[in-house]
């Protein structure tokens, strides 16, 4: 298959697929630095009509995510939440027939539609909580087993550690993520846990 993966720039799906055999390009506005080769630097607008035959897209949720609730009023007067919407809602207008678009839970749950699963890592086998949303297209949910049965084995694991920094809890791989580069705390936090990425590749690929 011919595989997007959109506003990835960690490599972590885009190299899930091709390690299955499919032909995939990554784009986002930062850089690939672990393998730069099939990874555009470029608008992904710009590469949503070619022919793809599945896109897998993670558009920025900074202005969309209810954790960032507090800070809503001042985006909205600024203009950068309507301009996260309309990015997103960029996706589910493609003419590609299976995609997925993931996002924290946040505010697109009710400005486009309910999502059709969310997950979290540790469902996939990563030690770690991070609520995550996926509106499917073409694509079934994908599949997770609590504990073993004579048709699946458990994929589950632990929840992972919280720690309490600043009187606030939080997961601790959340709190180990954060660099003294903003850029590089965002990019880190927002990446997709390798499980996560597997499942995919080995479900939908």
């Amino acid at each position: 298959m011919k595989v997007l993966i959109a506003c990835e720039c960690s490599n972590t799906v885009a190299k899930a697929f091709r390690e299955r055999g499919h032909y995939v390009i990554s784009c986002d506005l930062y850089p690939n630095w672990e393998d730069p080769t099939y990874h555009k630097k470029v608008d992904v607008l710009t590469l949503l009509d070619q022919d793809w035959d599945m896109m897998i897209a993670f558009p920025p949720c900074t202005h969309l995510a209810v954790s960032g609730a507090k800070h809503f009023e001042l985006k909205q007067k600024k203009g950068l939440q309507q301009k996260g919407i309309d990015f997103f809602l960029k996706f589910t207008k493609t003419n590609i027939p299976k995609w997925c678009i993931e996002n924290p839970i946040g505010i697109m749950s009710e400005i486009y539609r309910k999502p059709d699963q969310i997950i979290q890592p540790f469902y996939f086998g990563d030690k770690a909580q991070k609520p995550t949303c996926l509106w499917l297209n073409g694509l079934p949910k994908l599949f997770h087993a609590k504990e073993d049965d004579l048709f699946a084995q458990k994929t589950h694991v632990d929840k992972g550690e919280f720690v309490i920094v600043g009187g606030k809890k939080m997961p601790k791989w959340y709190k180990e993520a954060k660099h003294s580069d903003k850029a590089k705390t965002s990019i880190a936090r927002s990446k997709t846990f390798l499980g996560i990425a597997k499942a995919m590749a080995e479900q939908w690929g």
